[in-house]
């Protein structure tokens, strides 16, 4: 049984039917990466897994557990599904450690005494120890990034989503925020991930998702989907953003 398991899902906005019926299986310690152009139904399907958006049609299943039944409590569910966005919101009059400890300060009831020494683990893990104390007006694109990450880490999740986060980075920035996702890849973290970088997808994913209208064109591991695709739409594409 994979860790997580997605059935016919289908969402609407309006009269646009974003999602068309997917299926995604993402086993324990996966990295599932997710490929397409804008528009093609990647962010919805993260929103969709996160229950931030509410599906239509289908199942969304976490452990063998419907998790998308109408009137689920979510929270208990985005304790064990973290997710991390484009924009990095953090709060701009907390520093980096007051933005990770909130949400286990408020959900969890800890302590900020019992949290520091986990807190402190994480920026450490992530290079970013000499910044605990840095507003988010005080740190660059890709650092604010990582401590987005370092504060969904900070939850303990099962799974991490990734909603092309390394978009709205200068490049130069956009290394080091693959370095974290390396690092939690080697971690065993499970993982879906929405993104451009294309060298990244193939370099660690372990299956790779293209997205095209709303549906999963086709699927496999990096080495069938970007040297032996089959799909035409899937080659158009790869065509157009791999070098």
């Amino acid at each position: 049984m994979a860790k997580l398991e997605v059935r016919g899902l289908r969402k609407a906005f309006g009269g646009t039917e974003v999602c068309k019926g997917i299926d995604l299986d993402v086993g324990t310690d996966e990295m599932v990466c997710l490929i397409g152009a804008s528009g093609s139904g990647k962010s919805t399907l993260l929103k969709c897994l996160n229950l931030l958006e509410p599906i239509d049609d289908g199942q969304i299943l976490l452990d063998g557990v419907d998790i998308s039944v109408p009137g689920l409590d979510p929270q208990p569910v985005r304790q064990r599904i973290g997710m991390v966005f484009q924009s990095f919101n953090l709060f701009p009059h907390m520093t980096a450690a007051e933005n990770v400890m909130l949400a286990p300060r408020r959900v969890h009831g800890k302590s900020r005494e019992v949290l520091l020494p986990e807190v402190t683990a994480l920026f450490e893990r992530f290079g970013l120890a000499d910044r605990m104390g840095h507003y988010p007006d005080q740190l660059s694109g890709g650092q604010q990034q990582r401590v987005a990450i370092v504060r969904a880490l900070a939850m303990k999740p099962e799974i991490m989503l990734f909603d092309e986060i390394t978009s709205a980075l200068d490049p130069e920035l956009v290394g080091e925020v693959l370095d974290a996702l390396r690092e939690l890849r080697e971690a065993g973290m499970t993982m879906v991930l929405a993104t451009h970088e294309m060298g990244f997808a193939r370099e660690l994913a372990d299956k790779v998702c293209f997205l095209d209208a709303g549906v999963i064109r086709e699927a496999g591991p990096p080495e069938q989907i970007f040297d032996n695709p089959v799909e035409d739409r899937t080659r158009a594409f790869l065509r157009r953003v791999v070098n």
